[in-house]
């Protein structure tokens, strides 16, 4: 596996990614209703517009393996990890404890001194295995329809 910094090139795959990921690993913890409105097909476009500009302005990284995108997380400015997804065949491999190990590293370099993140229920043990710890459980709303996920902060 190779972890390298994100490039514009990488940015429909990272969609394409994420809608797979929701739409299969998270679908164990979430309604189908919930999963098409956190991952419409339909936002598709807006997504790669607004994901890579948004990315462009974070520390972002992308996961390989012989070639092939299999996982993506980013950092805001301010300490905030935004996305975190694993491709749904790689799941379980340290994909994405090498990536969030990754950000850490350079939050720390950036003088940040905690990180923030909301994840969702699928998420949430991952997290807490890395030392995130809950801070609000919360229901937030995507085009009408509500889903639970989990305010989460550790101090590095």
């Amino acid at each position: 596996m190779q972890i390298r910094t994100f490039t514009d090139t990488d940015i429909d795959a990272i969609v394409s990614l994420f809608y797979e990921t929701v739409h299969e690993v998270n679908k164990r913890d979430y309604l189908q209703e919930q999963l098409d409105a956190w991952a419409s097909q339909d936002d598709k476009p807006l997504k790669l517009q607004i994901w890579g500009q948004s990315m462009r302005q974070n520390i972002a990284y992308v996961a390989e393996i012989d070639g092939k995108l299999v996982g993506f997380s980013d950092l805001t400015p301010h300490g905030r990890l935004d996305r975190l997804y694993v491709h749904k065949d790689f799941q379980r491999q340290g994909i994405a404890s090498a990536l969030v190990t990754r950000l850490e590293e350079a939050a720390r370099h950036a003088g940040m001194v905690e990180i923030d993140t909301e994840a969702s229920i699928t998420a949430k043990p991952f997290f807490e295995s890395r030392g995130y710890r809950v801070v609000l459980a919360q229901e937030v709303e995507r085009k009408g329809i509500k889903l639970v996920n989990f305010k989460m902060h550790k101090p590095l």
